[in-house]
């Protein structure tokens, strides 16, 4: 059975260590790896959507949430924004695009937390927690537009004024992030 919410995967960022776009990255036999995050995930998830600040960086068709458009800055906080003010739904899952290993298990897992006074829930690695690995609420939204309003986009900040259940992971693999040619080629190597 699909899990009945959206799957946003976050491909707006910078990638300024990355010294190119990760988004666009060729990945697991995909030209993409946004391309491939959409292919893994789809056989689970109902709707896939790609934040992002513009879709015309993307050359192949999928559901895009552009950024709206009265916000200047990039921050993951203007893409959940964007994505609860498009889509009108009450949990959105949201997944960094260069988080390849994270599955649609652990999705599984953040969402026996959902509960009506949660209004988060963040997977926990070993090394800390990953705000883009996890599942909100709609009822994040006035706190994030309040917080970016003040341009202040620290998940820390969010967290602290809302209702958050962190949930733990053991397998700090799950977590690889491609943020570094270094880490982008070793992941390549392996895989």
């Amino acid at each position: 059975m699909k899990i009945p919410y959206p799957l946003v995967i976050f491909a707006g960022g910078k990638s300024s260590r990355m010294g190119r776009d990760k988004a666009l990255l060729p990945f697991g036999g995909y030209p993409t790896l946004t391309e491939y995050q959409i292919a893994r995930f789809t056989p689970y998830f109902k709707n896939i959507y790609i934040s992002c600040k513009s879709r015309e960086k993307f050359n192949f068709e999928a559901n895009f949430i552009e950024d709206l458009s009265h916000y200047d800055d990039s921050a993951p906080h203007i893409g959940l924004i964007s994505a609860f003010e498009t889509l009108h739904e009450t949990y959105i899952c949201v997944l960094s695009v260069d988080t390849p290993f994270f599955s649609h298990e652990a999705f599984q897992k953040l969402l026996t937390h959902t509960d009506s006074d949660i209004d988060a829930i963040i997977a926990q690695s070993p090394r800390g927690y990953q705000p883009l690995c996890a599942v909100y609420k709609k009822s994040t939204l006035p706190y994030l537009k309040t917080l970016t309003d003040q341009k202040r986009y620290r998940f820390s900040e969010l967290f602290a004024q809302i209702k958050t259940s962190f949930v733990p992971f053991e397998n700090e693999e799950i977590f690889t992030n491609l943020n570094t040619p270094d880490e982008y080629h070793k992941v390549i190597q392996h895989s």
